[in-house]
């Protein structure tokens, strides 16, 4: 082990001790919640290289995920089992982090990464998102990243693997789903420490709204013929009516709904104004309104109102 150490702090030279006890007793607490985890590397890569990186598989087949008995397949070795999780932080004494698996029970966690790199507002994409799909976040765990990002743990149901996907919701909205990992609360990486956010570190993962649930599967194939709109539909009057039918406390909701399907249907630049003004009639101010359909039209990547 002594040897093992010494070629570790080598590769390492930031390393300590210190860092992989913690890491460690982070990763069995996380254990005890029934999260499987693996030893993450300074850099949030997995600590164990690749058993077969000398040794390549053969083409023929699936590559290995465990099978083969041995350590070093990513997150195919997360385990919840505290003598498991030992094994693998002992086999790599230069881990400084842990990683969560998603997608896998009893949690089945999913992970919504709002990023704060790329120079988008990623937490307002998601509250446009919420809004134009009528759900809301319920509270649950959060874990802020050192570049001040958040991690949003959800669980999925048990029957639905949930993909990875990289800003395909919104720019700087990625998703952690089955094969995915989360970086676990406590790790500590070349740009700092992942940290729960106040008050909710003893909260369950809430359940992945339904709505939300419908955006984060994969888009279904097209249908090869598509049905007419009624008439109705192509001049938006139901969009206005659902607009007027709305109650203090949905108004702004409705409004940013039915002007996202205005503008996703191609009518958006003619509907705008009338959707304006049903949304006046109902209390908002023309402000508060021309503000809300401006956010629909660049969620849905057209051009805004003047």
């Amino acid at each position: 082990m002594a040897t093992t150490d010494r070629y570790a702090r080598a590769r390492h030279p930031g390393h300590s001790r210190q860092a992989t006890t913690l890491a460690l007793a982070h990763a069995l607490s996380a254990a005890e919640r029934g999260l499987a985890v693996i030893p993450l590397s300074r850099t949030k890569l997995p600590a164990l290289r690749s058993p077969h990186r000398d040794t390549p598989e053969p083409p023929a087949g699936p590559p290995c995920r465990g099978e083969c008995g041995r350590l070093g397949h990513g997150v195919y070795d997360a385990s919840a089992d505290p003598a498991r999780v030992r094994e693998m932080f002992a086999a790599a004494p230069w881990a400084t982090g842990y990683g969560i698996a998603c997608g896998l029970p009893p949690h089945h966690l999913v992970g919504i990464d709002l990023d704060t790199k790329t120079g988008t507002n990623s937490s307002t994409a998601l509250r446009e998102l919420a809004l134009r799909h009528l759900f809301t976040i319920p509270p649950t765990v959060v874990v802020v990243t050192p570049s001040g990002g958040r991690h949003l743990w959800l669980t999925g149901p048990p029957d639905v693997a949930i993909p990875n996907s990289a800003s395909r919701l919104a720019p700087g909205i990625d998703v952690r789903g089955a094969g995915g990992y989360l970086v676990g609360p406590g790790s500590r990486t070349d740009h700092g420490v992942y940290a729960t956010a106040p008050g909710t570190a003893h909260l369950p993962p809430a359940p992945c709204p339904r709505a939300l649930l419908h955006i984060l599967l994969p888009p279904p194939r097209p249908a090869t013929t598509a049905a007419a709109p009624s008439p109705e539909d192509t001049h938006g009057h139901g969009l206005i009516h659902f607009v007027l039918a709305a109650h203090e406390g949905q108004r702004n909701t409705r409004l940013f709904w039915a002007a996202c399907r205005a503008y996703e249907n191609g009518i958006g630049p003619t509907l705008s104004e009338p959707l304006i003004q049903a949304a006046v009639h109902t209390g908002l101010t023309p402000r508060e309104a021309r503000s809300t359909v401006a956010s629909a039209a660049r969620m849905t990547g057209r051009r805004g109102v003047g």
